[in-house]
């Protein structure tokens, strides 16, 4: 439960998140505090317990955020979920250390399970933010990580149904042969007719990548993210979940956010690091995320999206 709202046309995906707090709490102000996108409450608790074990903020995002790709949340984070056109999964993920506004991230990384783990290392042993592709995957095997296979049976179910429904939906415009009715092979079209694809045709639980904002005692703050994308994307599309401050955002002097939901389209307004600047202004958790979300909503009032938002003195919304 959470204090959030949501104005109409928005995702009631606020309403599904994961809270921990002290006991006897109340929600206003309490710390330390975990919480998480969507219902993923196995994985707050994780988080929990590396904080009750005298853990860092940032062991408990990576702890949590890798509870889910073990748990494979809603079959949208971790392996054998969300395969591309090609029946192939591969994860993105970040986490960020609000003390010293150090980020680590992957994207496009492929047959490793650990996402957010190699994203840690990311920080820990390069001077580097972002790895892709197989190079990312060649670093998480020089960090330890073993290559393992993301498919299973029922990637590979969700693969093959895909394509006996022609192939949708998909995420194609503007090409030949006519992307909503057939697989392609597709190519540019010689003049552009711009068609909105409804956005009514792919699922909302397409979305629901786990994003964690994590405040300890003293106020120190850290964010992480893990995703295995969007289902039948083109391979090699990133969205948000591992942009900082587009997926999660932390800043140990005003807060943590992280977001959830079509991230083609979330990304394009860092929502994440703006809610955190709201409330660095003062302003109210549950205000600063409506405020993120009804800035989405002018451009893209059909999009699915939300995010969850805490400060240095544990209100959330």
């Amino acid at each position: 439960a959470g204090r959030g709202g949501c104005r109409p046309g928005v995702s009631v995906a606020l309403f599904l998140l994961a809270v921990l707090m002290p006991a006897g709490a109340a929600s206003a102000a309490a710390l330390p505090v975990v919480i998480n996108t969507w219902a993923f409450r196995t994985a707050a608790e994780t988080a929990w317990s590396v904080l009750e074990s005298g853990g860092s903020e940032l062991d408990a995002v990576e702890r949590g955020c890798g509870q889910c790709e073990i748990d494979q949340c809603d079959g949208s984070v971790g392996y054998g979920g969300s395969p591309d056109e090609s029946g192939e999964t591969t994860l993105d993920a970040m986490i960020m250390d609000g003390n010293t506004m150090e980020v680590g991230a992957v994207a496009d990384l492929r047959r490793v399970k650990n996402a957010i783990g190699v994203a840690r290392k990311v920080i820990e042993y390069t001077k580097h933010t972002l790895l892709v592709g197989e190079s990312a995957s060649l670093f998480a095997v020089r960090m330890g990580f073993p290559y393992e296979d993301l498919t299973t049976q029922k990637s590979l179910s969700l693969y093959s149904e895909w394509l006996n429904q022609s192939c949708q939906p998909n995420y194609w415009k503007n090409v030949v042969p006519d992307s909503s009715t057939s697989c392609g092979p597709y190519k540019r079209r010689e003049e552009l007719t711009y068609r909105e694809q409804s956005s009514a045709q792919r699922s909302v639980r397409n979305h629901d990548t786990i994003g964690m904002v994590v405040i300890g005692v003293s106020g120190t703050v850290a964010s992480g993210t893990s995703t295995n994308g969007a289902i039948h994307k083109l391979p090699g599309r990133v969205g948000d979940s591992p942009i900082a401050g587009a997926g999660s955002y932390a800043d140990s002097t005003a807060g943590g956010a992280a977001a959830t939901g079509d991230g083609d389209i979330m990304m394009r307004f860092l929502p994440s690091y703006q809610a955190v600047e709201y409330m660095r202004m003062g302003i109210d958790p549950t205000i600063a995320c409506q405020k993120v979300i009804s800035r989405i909503q002018k451009y893209a009032p059909k999009f699915f999206g939300a995010i969850i938002c805490a400060n240095t003195t544990g209100s959330y919304g």
